[in-house]
């Protein structure tokens, strides 16, 4: 008899949650459940609903209908002032006019500690975030980022069980930004408590994110781990969305097989009837370039099939720092191109410039068949 596998608790229940905004509607039907301790990322492009969901959540703006339920308490139609939750906001939101200390302490005056705990929590959090130093500041006098992390400071001071995150890293410079992100993870972990995060930068959310939530037009798209919703996206947009993405017009076959001009090629298994139009999708750095020096030393030499290989005309290429990006021609593209992202490495090797002709392969495992935009239901 095997032994049953443990299932995460789930914190947070979102149940057929919908927001009107007069004849607008925000969210439509919105289900979730996000376990305990777990970081969830709502991603999307701006206007597609995952601010909302976020304030729906705090109470900011209470839903339409449904519910929300956090740690098995019904919340959906308490005040923000009753509910068990930090925020911090991309804009911080400090109060100009007072210390980081009394900033950070803000939230705490209201619990019922005495000036001694309370003192003694503002300093243990101005240590945690790495600004012990900072206490008796403005936060005029301290950089984007030290700010940041004192609104992070100033969200976790009551130990609340739901951080809610509303893009808090938009506003830093991009080296700020990576440095933040990973700090802000790792304090999540050390403090084991629930954070949901809204960002609009897929990077971001790739990063971070045990699971995302990618939105658009008020509806949940999918929701899986950063790997799952990279490598095995539900549609045409989360594809399209989440990292670059070669779309290409073409004819379905049978399961397993599509028509890109006159040109049969092997794919993914689909649903599809046999002549149907789709989208033929393939990420640049999934297409495989074939010649001599293509492949790292030790690596097979057969291709995985042979009937997706072929060659093309390399018409441009742009040096990316860590990878090249190539845009390929070939008859059965038309006026469009192929764009393959190859390693340094595999450049060199196979002294790609352009103007040359060379072989690749798209390989059946990694080239899917989507409804083409505009078409689904």
């Amino acid at each position: 008899m095997t032994e049953a596998t443990a299932t995460p608790a789930s914190y947070l229940s979102i149940d057929n949650l919908w927001k009107a905004f007069g004849d607008f509607l925000a969210l439509k039907d919105i289900s979730l459940n996000i376990n305990e301790r777990e970081f969830v990322c709502f991603l999307g492009p701006s206007g597609c609903g995952k601010t909302t969901l976020l304030r729906a959540i705090a109470g900011l703006d209470l839903q339409t209908k449904g519910r929300v339920v956090q740690g098995g308490k019904d919340v959906s139609n308490l005040p923000p002032s009753e509910r068990d939750f930090g925020i911090v906001f991309q804009s911080y939101a400090l109060f100009p006019n007072l210390t980081i200390e009394k900033n950070i302490a803000f939230g705490l005056e209201n619990t019922g500690r005495s000036k001694s705990e309370i003192t003694s929590r503002v300093a243990e959090l101005l240590q945690l975030v790495g600004l012990p130093e900072q206490g008796k500041k403005y936060p005029a006098q301290l950089s984007g980022g030290q700010q940041q992390r004192i609104a992070l400071a100033r969200a976790i001071a009551t130990n609340p069980g739901l951080l809610l995150l509303d893009e808090p890293l938009s506003a830093l410079d991009a080296k700020v930004r990576v440095h933040l992100r990973h700090e802000i993870k790792e304090l999540q972990r050390k403090l084991g408590v629930t954070a949901v995060m809204v960002t609009h930068d897929q990077e971001e959310a790739l990063a971070m994110a045990d699971r995302i939530v990618v939105m658009n037009h008020g509806v949940i798209e999918q929701v899986g781990s950063p790997t799952e919703v990279y490598r095995h996206p539900a549609n045409l947009f989360v594809a399209d969305f989440i990292g670059e993405m070669n779309q290409i017009p073409a004819i379905a076959g049978a399961s397993g097989e599509v028509t890109i001009s006159s040109t049969k090629l092997q794919s993914q298994r689909h649903d599809f009837n046999v002549g149907e139009t789709i989208v033929a999708a393939i990420r640049p750095e999934d297409v495989i370039p074939h010649g001599d020096g293509a492949r790292s030393p030790g690596a097979p030499d057969e291709i995985e099939t042979p009937g997706n290989a072929f060659e093309v005309d390399v018409s441009e290429m742009e040096f990316l720092g860590s990878f090249w990006r190539c845009r390929l021609q070939h008859k059965m593209f038309g006026t469009g191109e192929l764009i393959a992202d190859f390693s340094i490495n595999a450049v060199r090797r196979l002294d790609l410039a352009v103007g040359k002709t060379m072989t690749v392969e798209l390989p059946q495992s990694r080239l899917m068949a989507f409804v083409p935009a505009g078409d689904a239901s």
